[in-house]
């Protein structure tokens, strides 16, 4: 619930000025995302460097569908929230590849350095322990023996790059959308890890928002079958990007035609989103990407995973190559590093300071639902070593990603109550 402190005239005037607020939370909620790189001053090269290297480990880090660890843990954009009464900030990575919400708390047994004060379930008047005979602690306890019922649920989670949080299951309220002004609701009993033991990269958080379609999740504690977010220019570090929840999710009007195709659940990963890509263009030629390459097999091996903590889309390495190589063509000279998995460069001819024309990359989707990416959505310009570069990398396995990248100024629209993922071109700033 949304709380209001103060002197009686004041607290009149706070609840005048919420009713509104709560009628719109109840159905809907906006939320800010930003890039982990945004604050820090970098150059565009710099950026591009440090996405690069980003997918790279993501690439290395694999997707083992009968692996216990999650994905790796270095998403992109960061959520403000703050948790507790009284509230206290806390920025998460937003990672729809996880259910868990955790963040940081004390006492520290291992915690890494963050800006804001570390949580203290002590001295929240809103928090409560959930134990470990609870339902709601099944999906995450660490061990099946609870000694008594009323033993505390403890969590462990661990990530493919090595990051991992592990601490008790707790409740809590959350305050959602404290970036955006006027529009901060507060929503009690949320389950989240009180993470008292937490190693890896941070990437400026203090914590990690569970954005999967698991029963942990803030989605399902929240009650709301769908989501939207629209990412703005990656080198417009200024521009927030939105992220809309509940009946707040639906596609702002555009110039283009609605796309739509059936969202696809993993049985071992069944908190990821995937889809069917079923096979790529390139301007007018329909690469030639041998059958079922991007295909999702019982094993729960393969499938596209669509995924906002990963900047540059990853595809199987016999997909891949044929990408490559037609890129090439079109360019009219191979890569520098033609044997390597890495996003691929080639060389810009003596003078030239931009990208040259290129067509579209057509992504095609199970049900007729066509992504085009135009040229600044798959290229960039590295102007430390003056080359051209395709901002897509391979993988040796079988499962593909679709990156932040390829998704900037796309809508998507995730609608988990008809199993559908829907996109539109859109200018993201203007939502």
């Amino acid at each position: 619930m949304v709380k209001c402190m103060g002197p009686l005239q004041a607290l009149m005037s706070c609840l005048v000025l919420l009713t509104s607020l709560a009628v719109s939370a109840s159905s809907g909620y906006r939320l800010a995302l930003t890039h982990v790189d945004s604050k820090i001053g970098l150059t565009k090269t710099e950026l591009m460097r440090r996405a690069a290297h980003r997918s790279r480990l993501r690439a290395l880090s694999g997707y083992d569908a009968n692996s216990p660890r999650l994905h790796s843990v270095q998403v992109e954009y960061l959520m403000e929230l703050a948790i507790g009464t009284p509230p206290v900030p806390f920025v998460a990575l937003a990672d729809t590849g996880s259910d868990l919400t955790w963040t940081q708390c004390q006492p520290c047994k291992l915690c890494f350095p963050q800006d804001t004060p570390v949580y203290d379930p002590s001295a929240s008047s809103t928090f409560s322990p959930v134990p470990c005979s609870s339902a709601t602690c099944l999906p995450v306890l660490r061990s099946r023996n609870c000694s008594t019922p009323s033993s505390l649920c403890r969590y462990g989670y661990s990530y493919s790059d090595g990051a991992y949080s592990a601490g008790i299951l707790g409740t809590e309220t959350l305050t959602l959308g404290s970036s955006v002004p006027g529009q901060a609701v507060s929503v009690s009993d949320v389950a989240f890890g009180c993470g008292t033991d937490n190693g890896g990269d941070s990437l400026n958080s203090t914590g990690t928002v569970g954005l999967g379609r698991g029963t942990l999740s803030l989605l399902a504690q929240l009650g709301v079958g769908k989501f939207s977010y629209c990412l703005t220019d990656f080198f417009n570090s200024t521009l927030d990007s939105p992220f809309l929840l509940g009946t707040l999710a639906e596609l702002a009007p555009g110039p283009g035609a609605v796309q739509s195709t059936p969202l696809l659940q993993s049985p071992l990963n069944p908190s990821r989103y995937v889809v069917s890509l079923q096979g790529i263009t390139l301007g007018d030629v329909r690469l030639p990407i041998p059958n079922k390459t991007f295909d999702l097999h019982a094993n729960s091996t393969g499938g596209m995973v669509v995924d906002s903590g990963t900047t540059f889309s990853i595809l199987p390495e016999s997909g891949f190559r044929v990408v490559v190589d037609h890129v090439a063509q079109v360019l009219g000279q191979p890569p520098v590093n033609a044997s390597s998995l890495d996003s691929p460069c080639f060389p810009a001819p003596a003078g030239e300071r931009q990208l040259p024309f290129m067509p579209d990359l057509v992504l095609h989707f199970a049900g007729g639902a066509d992504m085009r990416l135009h040229r600044d959505n798959y290229m960039s310009y590295n102007q430390e070593d003056s080359s051209f570069c395709l901002n897509i990398v391979g993988t040796t396995s079988t499962w593909s990603m679709l990156g932040n990248f390829q998704q900037q100024n796309i809508q998507m629209l995730f609608d988990m109550t008809v199993g559908q993922l829907s996109f539109l071109p859109t200018d993201c700033s203007k939502l």
